[in-house]
Formats: C-alpha cells, structure tokens, sequence
C-alpha cells in the first residue's frame, strides 16, 4: 500500500478537548500527532460524523498545550478512534 502521509507521524499521548455547538465537549488522547493532525481516542462512544469542524485544546499534565483552540476538521472515524486534521494546513 503506498504512503500517502505528507506529513511524519509521531507517537504523543497528550488529553484532547473536542469542542463543537452540536455535541458541547468531547474528551480522549492523542495516539500519535503530525503536522498535519492526530489521531485521537475518545473516550465516549459519541463520535463527531466526518466532515465536521471542532476546536481542540491539547492538554499535558501541568496545563494545556495551546492556549488559544485549534481549528481542526474530522477526516476519518473507526469505533471511537477519530482522524483529526488541522484546518488550513
């Protein structure tokens, strides 16, 4: 199967936030980060259909990663696994 990543993945295990008016917040970490986006495990069942636009906050241990929400978009879903990938990238 060919590669079709632009981007190198890397194994990261940050708490995310997944905001959007439809389904308030939705909480999981990351399995791994690129560039370009995460895959992240929710850890309800509820997951956001493909297509639709969240804010996300990425939170370590002692705070969160980025102050301000980033724009991201779910471009994939299995079980409660989503693909997430940053807006404007």
């Amino acid at each position: 199967m060919e590669e079709r990543r632009r981007f190198a993945r890397t194994s990261a295990a940050y708490r995310v936030e997944l905001t959007n008016p439809a389904f308030g917040t939705l909480v999981g970490s990351t399995r791994d980060i690129s560039d370009g986006g995460a895959q992240v495990v929710l850890d309800s069942e509820l997951v956001p259909p493909v297509g639709t636009a969240v804010d996300v906050v990425f939170k370590k241990i002692v705070g969160p990663v980025n102050a301000q929400p980033v724009a991201m978009k779910v471009m994939h879903t299995h079980k409660n696994v989503v693909g997430l990938m940053f807006v404007g990238r």
